[in-house]
């Protein structure tokens, strides 16, 4: 049967809720999908100059292919929270799926040579990209929905720390494929191709295996949303929630950080003479370390509910380690150092996303997941943007580059000693803010904790009675 009774997290009540086994199929799905659309972002920065190449066009241009996901994400990041949060978790689901796989197959027909599209072929290669990018708010404000809504309180930070995760783990494939792939510009279509298979293959799972936006019966009582405001009301909360909105803050500033330290790294590394070679590997440890760190952390905090303690700890671990990594950075051969640090800036940095979320539905129950999770999202966004421009202002011309790696196409090697203590700085504020002002209770689990007091309660009051 698809029903299951969940008695860890009903144990003293009178009506115990249900699960569903279909439950991981959802979850399964919005894995895939969010794997999926993370290749389609980083397809080509891997291979930036081989794209150029194939495609007759310019760095510039090619670097646009990805850019393109954050100019997008930000106003379509609202319409994905008014419809996770209003139409539902099945719209968002299909709507991205289908998306997701236009976008890819579109993607493909850009490198068809019986189309005779001579220029027009990077047109449709950016439109393709451009319905990838509409696809990735919808998918990745979907993970705390769907915690929220199919899985029983001690299972949620664990499926949403897996539908999290599944992003930046594609990205990780992108990364590690692409290269291998393409060794030259003409691999580029078996390059799309293979990532369109994915795309394709989640697309006909989600058509086929998401048929309701909700389960038949709720598996805990904030599932029910008896009490969820409005979307616009909704918004109107969380403006005035002084612990979300320091969550969102520092957790977005955080997640910016990480998104320009992704994108900077081997221009950091290859200035004091690492290889890209070496800055691949580094990147690669850094996030599968995130993944494992993620996973361990995702089943503690569902077990303990220690969600602030978490990440507090981790806010600062990080910092430490980001203040490591500026200043180890500048110096040379100093690869098992750098590799380790990255290692566990990833550890922690990583593993405190997923856990964070469920810490800003824990602190804004009871508005809709989707609203506290694509605002986050969207804060991110919009920091990482004004973080990438202010780091790369920073940069001047390295003085001493005869030990430099980097290409010098663009006017020299650059120093980004400045740049990395920038981010070092900012890392430490947000941690020592967020630890120092950041308080809220557990809004959600009380309004369980409540239901099943006022439910045994009127049981013995009942038992009471009966036996007068």
């Amino acid at each position: 049967m698809d029903a299951e009774v969940d008695s860890e997290s009903s144990e003293g009540q009178a009506a115990p809720f249900k699960v569903y086994k279909r439950r991981w199929l959802l979850l399964a799905v919005v894995c895939l999908l969010n794997a999926s659309n993370g290749m389609e972002w980083l397809t080509f920065a891997p291979v930036a100059d081989k794209t150029a190449e194939y495609f007759h066009t310019t760095m510039n241009i090619v670097n646009w292919l990805s850019l393109v996901f954050l100019v997008i994400s930000v106003p379509m990041g609202l319409l994905a929270i008014w419809i996770l949060d209003t139409i539902g978790l099945k719209c968002a689901i299909l709507l991205c799926a289908w998306l997701n796989m236009i976008g890819s197959i579109i993607r493909i027909f850009s490198t068809v040579s019986l189309l005779s599209l001579g220029s027009l072929n990077i047109i449709y290669l950016l439109v393709g990209q451009c319905l990838c990018a509409v696809a990735q708010p919808l998918i990745i404000f979907s993970p705390t929905k769907l915690a929220a809504v199919w899985f029983p309180e001690h299972q949620r930070a664990t499926a949403n720390m897996i539908g999290s995760m599944s992003n930046p783990l594609g990205m990780l494939i992108a990364n590690l494929l692409s290269p291998v792939i393409v060794k030259e510009g003409k691999d580029i279509p078996l390059m799309l191709g293979v990532y369109a298979g994915p795309a394709v293959f989640a697309c006909v799972l989600a058509t086929v295996g998401v048929h309701n936006k909700v389960p038949p019966t709720p598996p805990s009582v904030s599932a029910t949303h008896l009490d969820a405001p409005s979307f616009c009301g909704g918004l109107k909360m969380l403006m005035r929630n002084g612990p979300y909105i320091i969550l969102t803050l520092c957790l977005g500033g955080g997640v910016a950080i990480f998104t320009c330290y992704s994108a900077l790294l081997e221009q950091v590394l290859c200035a004091n003479g690492y290889s890209d070679l070496f800055a691949g590997v580094t990147g690669a440890l850094f996030t599968v370390s995130g993944l494992i760190g993620a996973f361990f952390l995702g089943l503690y905090v569902d077990k303990t509910k220690k969600f602030t303690e978490a990440c507090k700890i981790s806010f600062c671990l990080v910092a430490l380690l980001g203040i490591a990594f500026a200043v180890v950075s500048q110096l040379r051969n100093q690869t098992y150092v750098l590799a380790t640090i990255s290692s566990l800036f990833g550890l922690f940095g990583f593993a405190v996303y997923p856990v964070a979320l469920e810490l800003a539905v824990e602190c804004s129950y009871p508005v809709g997941e989707g609203t506290t999770s694509g605002l986050i999202f969207i804060t991110s966004q919009l920091l990482g943007v004004l973080f990438m421009i202010l780091f790369q202002s920073l940069t001047v011309e390295k003085e001493n580059a005869s030990l430099s790696t980097c290409t010098t196409d663009q006017g020299g090697t650059l120093d980004w000693s400045t740049p990395m203590l920038v981010m070092a700085g900012l890392w430490t504020f947000i941690a020592c803010f967020f630890t120092v002002a950041f308080h809220t209770n557990y809004k959600r689990i009380y309004a369980e904790t409540s239901h099943a007091c006022s439910v045994n309660k009127t049981e013995d009051d009942f038992a009471v009675t009966g036996q007068t």
